[in-house]
């Protein structure tokens, strides 16, 4: 499963600390649909500059998956064991938030959907194209974990098959699957239906957005990509792009997005230099550079950043209601804006709510899953499983 002569560490401290800058932008763009400046102008400009940041964020996390389970990955390892790992990193923490939120309806008298509240606590809403699996989901970034769990199902069979690529095939290939995620936008406006439309958007409809957004299959490209960059790394093929040229690509990417359709900013443009960022701070990190990345407090928040995730959007949602007295429902509150000053200190108020409640989420449910289940009991006194294959991402939109 993996390249005979790979240049390998067994951690990989710059990429755990863009987890939490990939799930800051998601952070960035759901407070954005709070509308919490009461200037017209200010909230007006927010919008644009951080609309499009859960999108590049999600798309991060998907080239994030396919390159750290590439790079950690043991041709003594089973299919199983693998599994297991996945559904330990992923389930626990997201079914106490889950249940933490359902309590949190029962008692301000939100109604639910059961259909797509029992979609959400078993992570299958995403490859159901029903708008009530986003709109009544309790947990509605979790669609994205959806994805990460065919991700996660197809890999030990992906892998397979990648490893039978040349090296010398494999820039190609980068190239050639980032390539068809371009052809998405195209795809969806000109086979689906124009009809429902999706609230709130403009110029597309409920089924082209779910194609091109959320369908998992379509979003495995991403998580292909990264993969093949995995190996791009793995097989001596890199580069030597730096890591900030590389994140100033990314930016190069995301600026031009602000003027892009709606449906163009969902995925399309972000696989490739994504996956160029995300190889660039692994070879950073095996040349033994020293970055603001490798930096001790970065790592941490990092670690934290699959349960700051989970948490984010309640806390946002939930501070903004309390200030009516209301309770956060799925958004159905009246909302409160203020004077720029005021909502900027509301937002980093929500920031470091988010991130104490995640350290506690990390701290008592994550950590001691992953030391209690993760492995069969057999084989719990074996050494443990590579520090980067337990953190990789399991998020996020």
């Amino acid at each position: 499963m993996t390249e005979a002569t790979a240049p390998r560490t067994a951690r990989l401290p710059s990429l755990t600390a863009l987890r939490f800058v990939a799930a800051f932008l998601v952070f960035a763009c759901h407070a954005e649909f709070l509308g919490v400046f009461s200037d017209a102008t200010v909230q007006s400009k927010y919008t644009f500059i951080a609309n499009n940041g859960g999108a590049i964020g999600v798309s991060f996390f998907f080239v994030l998956s396919g390159f750290v389970l590439t790079w950690v990955a043991r041709s003594s390892d089973t299919r199983g064991q693998f599994w297991r790992r996945r559904f330990v990193k992923i389930f626990p923490s997201h079914v106490v938030v889950w249940v933490l939120i359902v309590a949190t309806f029962v008692v301000g008298g939100t109604q639910t959907k059961v259909g797509p509240a029992i979609a959400n606590l078993f992570l299958v809403n995403a490859w159901v194209p029903s708008m009530n699996n986003l709109d009544y989901a309790v947990n509605g970034v979790t669609w994205s974990l959806s994805a990460e769990i065919g991700f996660y199902i197809l890999f030990p069979f992906l892998i397979v098959v990648i490893n039978k690529i040349r090296p010398g095939q494999l820039w190609y290939w980068a190239v050639g699957v980032a390539g068809l995620s371009l052809s998405i936008p195209v795809l969806s406006k000109a086979f689906l239906p124009d009809s429902p439309t999706f609230p709130g958007f403009d110029g597309f409809s409920w089924p082209q957005m779910w194609f091109a957004d959320q369908f998992p299959l379509v979003r495995c490209l991403e998580f292909v990509v990264g993969i093949l960059f995995a190996r791009i790394v793995l097989s001596g093929r890199w580069v030597r792009i730096g890591l900030m040229p590389a994140a100033l690509l990314v930016v190069a990417v995301y600026v031009p997005t602000m003027w892009l359709p709606q449906l163009w900013t969902f995925a399309a443009p972000y696989s490739f230099p994504v996956g160029l960022l995300v190889a660039a701070a692994a070879a950073s990190d095996v040349a033994g550079r020293r970055t603001v990345l490798t930096h001790r407090s970065a790592v941490w928040l990092g670690e934290i950043s699959y349960a700051f995730f989970l948490i984010h959007l309640s806390v946002l949602h939930a501070a903004q209601a309390a200030f009516k007295g209301e309770w956060m429902g799925y958004g159905d509150y009246d909302p409160t804006s203020w004077n720029t000053p005021v909502a900027v200190l509301f937002l980093l108020g929500c920031l470091a709510a988010s991130i104490f409640l995640s350290w506690l989420l990390y701290r008592f449910v994550e950590v001691p899953a992953m030391r209690k289940w993760a492995r069969p009991r057999s084989r719990r006194l074996a050494p443990a499983v590579p520090s980067d294959e337990v953190n990789a991402p399991a998020i996020t939109g």
